[in-house]
């Protein structure tokens, strides 16, 4: 199984993304560490992994804090032995569909420095331990926006954007003790919640393959790059636009 043995810290584990990525790396052996704002969620996700077969601890984890972080970071490495895999799905409030020229400055950056906060906490969490065991991976969600410029994003494009420097920064310090760090950018995944149906048409219309992604294959990418077969993988941002972003 491609992550028997490796323990993963999926933060934001109860959304959409997060549940889908966290089933994901249990199904090839992961040992899961949920990490969220909602007890109830996150328990019943952990539930739902062990029934299939899997190993699911859940923990309420404020992403935004770095207390909160460090000392879940540490408890998992304490509990588990090691840390092996970050992965960030936390979402962040963001106003969209209003142009620039309109927005409140406030409304702009709000996303930017949450998106910035929480990468750059549970990232750095992680390669601590990571460095001091010489090995690990860590995954960062970005999206198209970082690359797209007619849609009305607001500060979600630049949000994006830092997440995708922080992988390529992040990367050239820690490779050489063994650490990877890469990231994910997809289009909008149906499957969630944030487009209405007039949307997706046009969403549609700039893809390559006349469709969007899937949950699943967002997820699945995610498995690869954590894995072991993905070892000389790092730095990198792998596009999963269905062919929006060329």
């Amino acid at each position: 199984m491609q992550l028997a043995g490796k323990n993963a810290v999926v933060y934001g584990a109860a959304g959409s993304m997060g549940s889908a990525v966290s089933r994901a790396f249990a199904a090839v052996g992961a040992r899961v560490f949920l990490a969220g704002r909602t007890a109830a969620t996150l328990d019943a996700l952990a539930d739902e992994i062990r029934a299939a077969g899997g190993q699911a601890h859940a923990a309420v984890v404020n992403a935004t804090d770095k207390e909160s972080v460090d000392a879940h970071a540490a408890g998992v490495v304490e509990q588990a032995g090691s840390l092996d895999v970050s992965f960030n799905a936390v979402a962040y409030d963001v106003l969209q569909n209003v142009p620039l020229v309109d927005m409140a400055l406030q409304d702009f950056v709000a996303p930017i420095v949450s998106a910035t906060t929480t990468h750059f906490l549970t990232a750095t969490a992680a390669a601590r331990h990571m460095v001091a065991q010489g090995s690990g991976a860590i995954v960062m969600l970005s999206s198209t926006a970082a690359r797209e410029s007619r849609h009305e994003m607001g500060g979600f494009s630049l949000a994006c954007a830092s997440i995708e420097t922080l992988v390529r920064s992040l990367a050239g310090e820690v490779g050489r003790h063994g650490v990877r760090v890469v990231g994910l950018r997809p289009n909008f995944t149906p499957e969630t919640v944030g487009a209405s149906d007039d949307d997706l048409p046009m969403l549609v219309k700039d893809t390559l393959l006349g469709r969007l992604p899937r949950l699943s294959e967002v997820a699945g990418t995610a498995v690869y790059l954590a894995s072991d077969a993905a070892g000389a993988t790092t730095g990198v941002v792998v596009d999963l636009s269905c062919g929006a972003i060329v």
